[in-house]
């Protein structure tokens, strides 16, 4: 049985679907098979960082309404082995409802070690529909007091859903921006203000952020590389430390 991991964030911008992305890289490193599912209706962009955009014809709403076989919107990687996407709708409209969702999943799940789903951000109708299935949750947060506050809200929405494995990671994070702006004495204050266990710190790098837009692998080792390993360890239950910036 897969584990099924939800990526979501309180606002737009965070980075959360290069973590998403990322983390189906790690995963995929770790021997993994991987599944990456966007539920990003309407906006998807998961095509775009994992190289696939121009090869893509079906969607997952075309799937569930019988348009085409379900391998006909499995697109694998074009630069990682053992990693696959479902790409969202092309309109906000054609969004699935959690139980289709659910249903879906468990129709594939025999096929895969990991199933990482990118969520919208913001605690919508598509939230709902992309936490229904997962275990574990992941909320992605900047070091800034608006990032910190949408993880509040999803973080509380999540725990009236009933999810209780939710995780956070501080993203995109400059130790010298961190400290110049000066919104937070250390990070201690994040985690206590968001009430989420932290699993990882991913420094600023614009390797990765360059090769994720272009659709390539990032061949430049660099600690938001490691950050992403270690998290993938520790979402299975490694004692790993978090990488340091």
């Amino acid at each position: 049985m897969s584990r099924v991991i939800v990526v979501a964030s309180g606002k737009g911008g965070t980075g959360k679907s290069t973590v998403a992305a990322s983390l189906g890289v790690a995963f995929a490193g770790r021997n993994r098979r991987v599944l990456l599912i966007d539920c990003d209706s309407g906006m998807r962009g998961l095509d775009i960082m994992l190289g696939v955009s121009k090869s893509l014809v079906f969607d997952i709403a075309d799937a569930v309404s019988g348009n085409c076989k379900t391998e006909h919107i499995i697109y694998p990687c074009s630069h990682t082995n053992g990693l696959y996407l479902i790409p969202a709708p092309q309109k906000a409209e054609d969004e699935l409802s959690p139980e289709v969702l659910w249903q879906f999943i468990e129709s594939v799940e025999s096929q895969y070690d990991i199933i990482i789903i990118d969520s919208p951000a913001g605690v919508g109708k598509g939230f709902e529909t992309a936490v229904y299935p997962a275990q574990t949750c992941i909320v992605v947060a900047n070091a800034e007091p608006t990032s910190v506050r949408g993880c509040v809200n999803v973080r509380r929405r999540l725990t009236e859903l009933g999810k209780e494995d939710i995780r956070l990671v501080i993203n995109r994070l400059s130790k010298r921006g961190f400290f110049k702006m000066n919104f937070y004495a250390d990070l201690d204050e994040i985690i206590d203000e968001t009430q989420i266990r932290l699993i990882g710190v991913v420094p600023e790098s614009t390797q990765v952020v360059a090769a994720i837009q272009k659709g390539i692998a990032c061949t430049e080792e660099c600690k938001a590389l490691a950050a992403f390993r270690r998290i993938a360890g520790r979402i299975e239950g490694e004692n790993l430390p978090l990488a340091v910036c």
